[in-house]
């Protein structure tokens, strides 16, 4: 088959799911439901999830960001190998982790859903990190709740018309204290969530980051377990890991490679001793597509959990149950679609 007949083959693979949906117009899953890119998808049967990772990213900046940078069909050619074999690994379910500004493309992530076989999740939210240059301008002069309103729109309408949903809210600051427009993304993802029952992930850098994002989440009247503290890896105290998860936010230790596997080890061995294994989230953010460099970079596979972090743990005691906890159980209770 030639490059075009296999790109045409995939453009009809999705047949219609049939969805119960309960009198208030949300889906009647029993256990709940998460929020892919072809739809709502009973926490059941999401099973093995990367829950942070990345299939493109565009690094030019929210001023010059645009579709017209990249061609999506070599994104899909050059990604495609890449999810099909994390779906081979075991993954089911890969939470694309790229805000808007940044490159997110939810057409391309539902076309490649339906060639790999993967649920893909995707999001809603603004990435105010990396020194604030993926913010576009609206972003200062709107206050949090014309922000949010933006975000809900998304999760009521779809995104850029397209009908695909956010499945999580997906912010990023950085540094600490916070600056005035970081304060008011979390504000505005704290009031999305408040709204659509989406989980806030937090884009952080350190312990006392986190814990300011925490304080302005519990003071608007959102609970920690609606929250994950991305790149928990950053902070290297396991105290403060311990203490958030017991607060009740969701741990995210998303860094993984194959040089960091006894930090991880270490990481989950602290968090299992406190009893708190059941706070924890591990993936890589791995990937991706670098719009802009020559066939697009060097796309990072998915594939280092399975490889050797789950044989490591292995080794190390962890349990089957308490692997299945980390990267079944725990994915579907953080990203469920709830408010809390």
């Amino acid at each position: 088959m030639n490059r075009k007949d296999f790109l045409r083959s995939t453009l009809f693979l999705w047949a219609p799911v049939i969805i119960p949906f309960g009198s208030k117009g949300v889906p009647d899953f029993e256990d709940g439901y998460v929020m892919t890119v072809n739809g709502p998808v009973s926490t059941r049967d999401i099973g093995f999830t990367l829950s942070h990772e990345h299939i493109m990213v565009d690094f030019i900046g929210a001023e010059e960001v645009t579709p017209a940078r990249y061609d999506a069909d070599d994104v899909f050619v050059k990604s495609l190998p890449h999810l099909k074999q994390a779906g081979e690994l075991g993954c089911k379910t890969l939470v694309e982790c790229t805000p808007a500004w940044l490159g997110r493309d939810v057409l391309l992530m539902r076309r490649l859903a339906i060639a790999s076989g993967l649920h893909i999740i995707t999001n809603t939210g603004y990435y105010g990190a990396s020194a604030e240059k993926f913010l576009p301008i609206h972003a200062y002069s709107e206050s949090a709740e014309q922000l949010a309103a933006r975000w809900i729109e998304e999760w009521k309408e779809g995104i850029n018309g397209s009908g695909i949903k956010p499945g999580f809210i997906k912010i990023g600051v950085d540094g600490y204290p916070l600056s005035a427009v970081q304060r008011k993304l979390v504000a505005a993802a704290a009031l999305t969530h408040l709204e659509t029952g989406l989980t806030i992930g937090i884009h952080t850098g350190s312990g006392a980051a986190a814990q300011e994002e925490l304080h302005i989440l519990k003071n608007m009247g959102v609970a920690p377990e609606a929250w994950i503290w991305i790149h928990a890896q950053n902070e290297l105290n396991s105290a403060t890991h311990i203490n958030m998860a017991k607060e009740g936010a969701w741990v995210s230790f998303d860094g993984l490679s194959d040089q960091s596997i006894d930090t991880y080890i270490q990481f989950l061995t602290n968090m299992k001793t406190a009893n708190m294994l059941h706070k924890v989230l591990v993936s890589h953010d791995a990937g991706w597509y670098h719009v802009g460099e020559p066939d697009g970079g060097n796309y990072r596979p998915y594939h280092t959990v399975f490889t050797a972090l789950i044989p490591a743990l292995r080794k190390s005691g962890f349990s089957d149950a308490e692997i299945s906890l980390i990267f079944i159980k725990n994915p579907a209770h953080a990203l469920a679609v709830r408010i809390r």
